[in-house]
């Protein structure tokens, strides 16, 4: 079986040495609208393609380090049920943070990615080895990432990520074909 899912040899060479991936929540996860219910509290909706990238990647040795500027009860069980240990919630210095769980784990910006998709999400954009945005991300985002999905966020982008840095580490084809075994 091979993979359907093209992507530039730039793009797999630039993920090659990737780790660690960091990822914002709306606009990424989410198709970035903001959703209340009648008591103010925010509703979530998740694609389940992007929840099995998340799985594939942790599968794959990827650490997955989310970062966001807000915080919700539907986010953080959400996050739970992929296995994702490390998630920061309400952060306004994504920088510092990131700085600190690289350093935390050895790692260097070079052995990073990074998703997002407006402003607060550029300085881990500018500073991984592989920057990537859905299609409606903010002009500048779209300007500095290498990769801009053709999915939508929410709608498959996240995944899409996902396959890219899998195909990178030369893990891609190994768990599809073990998928399709199933």
């Amino acid at each position: 079986m091979q993979a359907a899912q093209p992507f530039s040899a730039e793009l797999l060479h630039r993920g090659q040495a990737v780790s660690l991936a960091f990822l914002d929540v709306d606009g990424v996860f989410t198709d970035g609208g903001l959703y209340l219910d009648a008591q103010g509290e925010s509703i979530k909706r998740f694609h389940t393609q992007d929840g099995l990238g998340i799985q594939l990647l942790r599968q794959a040795g990827t650490q997955v380090v989310v970062i966001t500027g807000r915080d919700s009860a539907p986010l953080r069980g959400r996050l739970a049920a992929l296995g994702v240990t490390r998630a920061f919630y309400g952060v306004h210095d994504k920088c510092a943070v990131a700085q600190d769980v690289l350093e935390e784990l050895g790692l260097t910006w070079a052995q990073s990615a990074a998703m997002g998709d407006d402003w607060p999400d550029l300085p881990l954009l500018l500073r991984s080895a592989l920057s990537c945005a859905p299609p409606g991300a903010h002009t500048e985002v779209l300007a500095v990432a290498n990769h801009v999905t053709r999915a939508q966020a929410g709608h498959g982008a996240l995944r899409e990520f996902c396959d890219l840095l899998l195909m990178a580490k030369g893990e891609y084809v190994h768990q599809l074909r073990a998928w399709s075994q199933l």
